[in-house]
Formats: C-alpha cells, structure tokens, sequence
C-alpha cells in the first residue's frame, strides 16, 4: 500500500473522526441497553418502541465500526448507516410529534432525540457530513498523487 493510500484510509478516523467513533459508541451502548432491557422487561407495554430503540442502538453501533475502521468498504457501511438514521430519527420524530398515541413509550429518536439533547438529530448530519469531507479530502490527494 503506498504511503498516499495509507493516508487516506486513516483520514476517516481521526481528528473529528475520533469524536464521532466515540459518540456513536457512547450511543450504541446506551440505545442497545435501553431497548435491551425495556424489551425483556416490559415488553408489552411499547414493543414498538422499545424496538426501535434496540433497532437505533445496532445502527449507533454499525455506524461506530464503520466510522472507526480504515477502507472503502468501511466507508461505505458508515454512509448507508448514518443515512438510514437519519431517515429514522426524522421519521420517529415526525410520527412521534404528529401522532403521539403511536409510541406509548418514548424511544431514542422520539420528538428528534428531545431527550438525548437532540445528538440523535445532530449526530448522522455531522457523521454523513464528515464521511463526505473525507471523501473529497481522499479524492483531492489521489488526484495530485497520479
């Protein structure tokens, strides 16, 4: 692997990069926690929710290795995983805002991450923000390379 390759397979993961792998960890502990237990525990109160929650939990925590390791794939994985939570978090939030009687029990992306101090709205736009800006960062550092 030349030296311009190996830089650019690192570029991903550093920096703002650092951040955005450690948060989506935090993220993914706590999600997969929380709709973890409130499935085993109380199931039949909100499965739905309690669903999704364990649902953006997985997301958080496929976002994370994607984002933490190095290579085209990787990229890739972190791209389609921040888009699709996205899709959700503005998904649940609209629902959960226009329809309330849907989610009897809050979930992590309810009301746009409300009670996660919005980081589940925030967090894909900067994760899908950073993704792109390295890809162009990469694309810019093979193009001076050839």
């Amino acid at each position: 692997m030349s030296e311009s390759a190996a830089t650019r397979d690192r570029t991903l993961r550093t920096g703002p990069g650092r951040l955005l792998v450690a948060v989506y960890g935090v993220f993914a502990l706590a999600a997969t926690a929380r709709g973890g237990y409130q499935l085993a525990t109380r199931f039949d109160e909100a499965p739905l929710a309690y669903g999704l929650s364990l649902l953006a939990g997985v997301i958080y925590l496929v976002a994370a290795v994607g984002l933490a390791r190095a290579g085209r794939t990787s990229r890739r994985v972190a791209l389609v995983s921040c888009s699709v939570e996205l899709v959700g978090v503005l998904a649940v939030g609209a629902v959960s805002l226009l329809l309330p009687g849907v989610f009897p029990d809050d979930t992590v992306w309810s009301n746009f991450g409300a009670g996660y101090l919005f980081i589940p709205l925030v967090l894909p736009v900067l994760g899908l923000w950073w993704i792109l800006r390295v890809h162009r960062m990469d694309r810019g550092v093979g193009g001076r390379g050839a």
